[in-house]
């Protein structure tokens, strides 16, 4: 009889054991990342000593150096660039707006270019303004109330949505699309409220399209902010007559090279099967980029660097991946995946940082049924650390190309609520970012890296 019990009894041991270190290693990268961690100070170099990293910049050269000297200073088993071709645009001077009630009167608005756009004659445009709020709206009103005007998109993100990226996609189309819309029915130029729940004066740029449009009937886009956006509103249901000015003098040049910077770990048992951290390493001109990328740079880099500080040698070859080009163009992300394809690659796991430097809640993830079930089995073991969301979702820009049918792809994500205060404007500082936050959000990753190594799904 004691024969017979033993044999249970020396598994539930084993299991117990086994559950114990997984246990003490996550809590081991969390003592490390919280107590001797390395994300805030490489980000305040990226931030404050480089700054903005706009594709095709100077500073998006000396970010890649940067970069590629931080992860040689690791001491990982490689290190690379890859070139990949990026395009350049640049702000120029910086815009502006005003908005005339009768000659001569004029109320000056806080405006950015959109990066992409082109630029207003010499002398600026000067219009009267429709406003609407959806594709619909402009297309119901037709070439002969859009024709000679300027076109103002008003359409807010959706304040009762918690989730807010949610929001952001309700809306974002009229940024990337709107000024190839209006410019079919002859408007002039475009403005469009920024992609911000809350009212402030930050304009906040992003990335917008003229689409199949020849160069000659291209037309001005410019974001302006909520708090002008709401003010324009306003003074055109008093006087639908008002004239909208506005001057940027941006300019779209020929691509340039740039490079990813890559490296990885070596895997002890599994070299073949790639794991994959990373987030974009260019930003958009305005801010800094600390919260839009630079927090998913310094984490994915903290993730390796954890590794090799508790002693943790991956079973799976671990790479980092800084992407360039993420904000107008993806490039880096297409080049990544095009050279893993032709090298046949075989990425079992990838995991992306770009929403932000907040507190860390969980996981999206893209994935099979049956994994997700596997993957939502170690939520006990995040417990401890208040992460507690683990969904069926999208990844991340940089990292979807690498999907297969059976690999596994995840966004780390952070508290949103905040996060679109500062998305895309000129206050995405390094004054933003909270030391303790951040540094959660790399302990995060790492354990659910780690779990991805350790457990076979």
């Amino acid at each position: 009889m004691k024969r017979i019990l033993f044999v249970p009894i020396f598994l539930f041991t084993l299991f117990a054991t086994a559950q114990t270190e997984v246990e003490s290693t996550i809590k081991k990268i969390y003592q490390t990342a919280l107590v001797d961690g390395q994300s805030y100070a490489w980000l305040e170099h990226l931030s404050n000593q480089i700054g903005g990293r706009l594709s095709g910049s100077l500073n998006a050269q000396r970010a890649v150096e940067w970069g590629k000297e931080e992860l040689d200073a690791l001491g990982l088993d490689k290190v690379w660039l890859q070139p990949v071709m990026v395009p350049k645009w640049i702000r120029g001077t910086f815009e502006y707006a005003n908005i005339e009630t009768s000659p001569g009167n004029t109320i000056n608005v806080n405006v950015c270019a959109l990066g992409g756009s082109v630029a207003t004659p010499l002398a600026g445009i000067r219009a009267e303004v429709v406003e609407v709020k959806s594709f619909e709206e402009l297309s119901a009103l037709g070439a002969d109330k859009i024709k000679g005007k300027i076109v103002f998109y008003n359409r807010p993100m959706q304040a009762d949505l918690v989730n807010t990226f949610t929001a952001y996609s309700g809306c974002v189309d009229q940024r990337y699309s709107g000024a190839e819309e209006a410019a079919k029915l002859g408007a002039v130029g475009v403005i469009v409220r920024s992609m911000n729940l809350r009212l402030d004066d930050y304009p906040h740029t992003g990335s917008m399209s003229y689409g199949d449009l020849p160069l000659r009937k291209r037309i001005p886009a410019a974001a302006i902010s909520t708090n002008d956006a709401e003010l324009l509103s306003s003074m055109l249901s008093l006087n639908g007559k008002l004239k909208f000015y506005l001057k940027q003098n941006c300019k779209n040049l020929p691509d340039v090279q740039s490079y990813n910077v890559i490296g990885e770990i070596k895997g002890s048992t599994y070299p073949e099967e790639i794991m994959v951290v990373g987030g974009h390493l260019d930003s958009w001109d305005l801010g800094d980029g600390s919260h839009d990328d630079g927090a998913g740079i310094v984490q994915s880099m903290e993730v390796l660097r954890l590794m090799k500080k508790i002693g943790y040698q991956p079973k799976r070859t671990l790479r980092v991946v800084l992407y360039m080009n993420e904000e107008n163009g993806q490039r880096g992300a297409s080049k990544y995946t095009e050279i893993a394809q032709q090298q046949k690659e075989k990425h079992v796991f990838a995991l992306e940082s770009d929403a932000g430097g907040f507190t860390p809640r969980g996981f999206s993830i893209d994935t099979t049924p049956e994994k997700l079930k596997n993957i939502q089995a170690w939520a006990p073991y995040f417990e401890p650390y208040l992460i507690h969301l683990f969904v069926k979702g999208g990844s991340g820009a940089d990292v979807a190309p690498l999907k297969t049918d059976t690999n596994v792809l995840a966004g780390l994500r952070p508290d949103s609520q905040r996060y679109f205060d500062y998305h895309h404007a000129s206050n995405d500082t390094f004054d933003a970012i909270n030391k303790r936050e951040l540094e959660l959000g790399a302990a995060t990753m790492a354990a659910m890296v780690y779990l991805m190594d350790h457990f076979k799904l």
